[in-house]
């Protein structure tokens, strides 16, 4: 109740992105207080270490996380996890640092429950994230963290080498992250989308798979499990194309959905409750055609419990989201993993 009185009466009236960068330095910050960061870690341990599931090999410690594009530079994973998230995923990640598109870039929905962004993959580059995650990694707390590293082509690469492009990012994140997702989804960055069609995505993905093999390999690491994300605007015999590509590379799973672009409303890509049914009949449908090995995180839409529970249900293994932290608060997180949890 405190909280949607304060999104009403003052957020709502700043700036999506001027909003977004103010309760993003504060979590940061919290993250970095070791007192606090200790009584909120013991608050939570009790159904974070006692639940959890088990995916590729490794225990999550809650099955719902943060999706992609709220901590871009992996600045906030400790604060991040504080907040009640199992487990966090950063980016989206390109090889080279990039500033994204021209502001205004963000807009808030709220009738809908909905964000719109064009945000434009903004962030400080492979190299820098991947030492941020390094320092993360120093610390026994920071390795216990499980992250997600969410990477994209550079505005500025040509769609012809886009994967010599991932593949920069893979090797330089990949013996840092608990597994990859190339995102080709994104309605952000020119022609990005068009990779996800099945000639252009193959040699992305091998690419990629390639680069993080040899990184971990030289690093004396695990293998890190490789996913590509793909858009709810795809038709479904491509949903099924690009499942039996996974299939066929032996990837280690999906992410879906992104935002759409099927709306009315203006520039960008639309997340949020609008998504939530598409999502749901997407995962249903990978988990038929990609049967029962692969992971699948399902996206979109979830603002509650049983928004999470209906995607686990539809064959998800993890579920995560973004705009209902906007929506409900600090403690969303925690609510709805300890609602699994029960």
């Amino acid at each position: 109740m405190v909280y949607h009185f304060l999104f009403s009466t003052v957020l709502c009236r700043m700036d999506p992105e001027r909003a977004h960068t103010l309760a993003f330095r504060a979590i940061s910050l919290a993250g970095r207080v070791p007192v606090l960061n200790g009584i909120v870690q013991g608050a939570l341990a009790p159904y974070l270490q006692r639940e959890g599931v088990q995916v590729f090999g490794r225990r999550v410690p809650g099955v719902f996380g943060l999706a992609g594009g709220f901590d871009k530079n992996a600045e906030a994973v400790r604060g991040l996890t504080m907040l009640g998230f199992g487990f966090i995923e950063i980016g989206t990640v390109t090889a080279r640092a990039q500033p994204g598109n021209d502001k205004p870039r963000a807009w808030r929905e709220v009738e809908l429950g909905g964000l719109r962004n064009r945000m434009g993959f903004n962030n400080d580059g492979a190299e820098a994230v991947a030492e941020r995650l390094r320092s993360l990694r120093s610390t026994v707390a920071g390795r216990a963290v499980f992250v997600g590293a969410n990477i994209g082509k550079s505005k500025v690469t040509p769609a012809e080498e886009a994967a010599a492009d991932y593949a920069t990012s893979a090797s330089l994140l990949a013996p840092l992250a608990d597994y990859l997702v190339v995102n080709v989804s994104s309605p952000n960055t020119p022609g990005l989308r068009d990779l996800q069609a099945v000639d252009s995505l193959r040699p992305i993905l091998v690419a990629a798979r390639e680069a993080a093999d040899r990184a971990t390999e030289a690093a004396g690491r695990p293998r890190t499990p490789l996913l590509v994300k793909i858009a709810p605007d795809l038709a479904d015999p491509d949903i099924d194309a690009v499942a039996d590509l996974v299939l066929e590379l032996g990837l280690d799973g999906v992410v879906a959905v992104n935002t759409t672009i099927q709306h009315d409303l203006g520039e960008g890509g639309l997340s949020g409750r609008p998504l939530l049914d598409r999502g749901i009949d997407v995962v249903r449908r990978l988990r038929g055609r990609l049967g029962p090995v692969p992971v699948i995180i399902g996206a979109g839409g979830i603002f509650d419990v049983r928004d999470a529970q209906a995607y686990l249900d539809a064959g998800a293994n993890l579920v995560q989201g973004y705009t209902g932290l906007i929506y409900e608060g600090p403690l969303w997180a925690r609510r709805i993993n300890r609602g699994l949890a029960r």
